[in-house]
């Protein structure tokens, strides 16, 4: 064989191999309810040692197909995810359900699109909007540089039908509800009710032993959609990040936003600056400052926690 073209397939075997992301393990899966299962995410900020993974798939069986929520953050956890679905079962996946915006949750539709070029995937028309725009390529720009290239390979395979609040499917002989309010963690937000199974996918909208982003959304909209979802009292709430549970893993999460933006609001009227009240409110979220995320985003919260209150005293 010529060398010059042993030459040309090394070096596109290199070239391939350094474009391409690195496999993630499998992660455990938990059955949840009768025909609910979810792979749980570490809760640590997507890094090199994570590969990226950190968020809760769901799985869910019907009698002829399956439905998958929110498969991961690339390729390859889109791939680790299909790898528990089979161990599951042999049902085709027919629907995927992105719950928002933030690509730690939905780049691995990428694995679902090659494996079943017929599924069909659903999120928020802003969602759709937004990744189309520019967020999609965005977020896998993010997702490569915080994992030092582990996610590489991955594009985005956006949505291409739009959610609507009440919107209800039939799959598989199962009953699946959406379930949107307007302003909590993004503007994009989607959560997913499993009726026969009384579980709650609620997406970033509620976090468990990780405190998230409030970037893209507000408090007093989270405050809202919490109250509303503690009031519903489903079997099983599967927040975003973190392990899954009844309400009270919602009350927690609810507890942290009331303690946070209530003290912000009370400091903010009486002339302190965001950084002048920070260490008080810290004290008072005692409770939750061994959650991941609590150190980077905390300071970032009461900033906008300020910047929420100033504005609805303007209202």
């Amino acid at each position: 064989m010529n060398k010059n073209f042993l030459l040309i397939l090394v070096l596109v075997f290199v070239s391939f191999n350094a474009m391409a992301g690195t496999p993630v393990p499998d992660f455990r899966v938990q059955q949840v309810a009768d025909h609910t299962y979810v792979v749980f995410g570490p809760t640590q900020t997507p890094n090199a040692e994570n590969l990226g993974f950190m968020n809760n798939p769901g799985i869910i069986i019907g009698s002829d197909s399956v439905v998958i929520i929110d498969p991961g953050s690339s390729l390859e956890s889109g791939r680790m995810v299909l790898r528990q679905v089979k161990k599951l079962t042999d049902k085709p996946v027919t629907h995927v359900f992105n719950s928002h915006i933030h690509g730690d949750h939905w780049l691995g539709n990428q694995a679902i699109r090659e494996a079943y070029p017929k599924a069909k995937f659903y999120a928020h028309p802003e969602m759709i909007r937004k990744a189309k725009e520019s967020e999609a390529d965005s977020w896998i720009k993010l997702m490569s540089k915080l994992t030092e290239g582990a996610t590489e390979g991955t594009r985005a395979v956006i949505p291409e039908n739009s959610l609507a609040d009440g919107d209800t499917f039939k799959i598989g002989g199962l009953t699946l509800r959406i379930h949107i309010m307007p302003a909590t963690h993004s503007y994009t937000d989607a959560m997913f009710e499993i009726v026969e199974d009384s579980v709650m996918f609620t997406g970033d909208n509620v976090t468990y032993k990780r405190i998230p982003r409030f970037n893209d959304g507000t408090f007093r909209g989270t405050l809202a959609m919490t109250e509303k979802l503690i009031s519903a009292n489903f079997k099983h709430y599967v927040p975003g990040h973190g392990p899954t549970g009844d309400k009270k893993i919602v009350e927690s999460f609810r507890k942290y936003v009331a303690t946070l933006y209530g003290k912000a609001t009370v400091y903010y009227e009486e002339g302190l600056s965001d950084f002048e009240m920070k260490d008080k409110i810290v004290a008072a979220l005692a409770d939750y400052q061994q959650w991941p995320g609590f150190n980077e985003n905390v300071g970032k919260h009461i900033s906008l926690a300020v910047l929420e209150a100033e504005k609805a005293s303007f209202e």
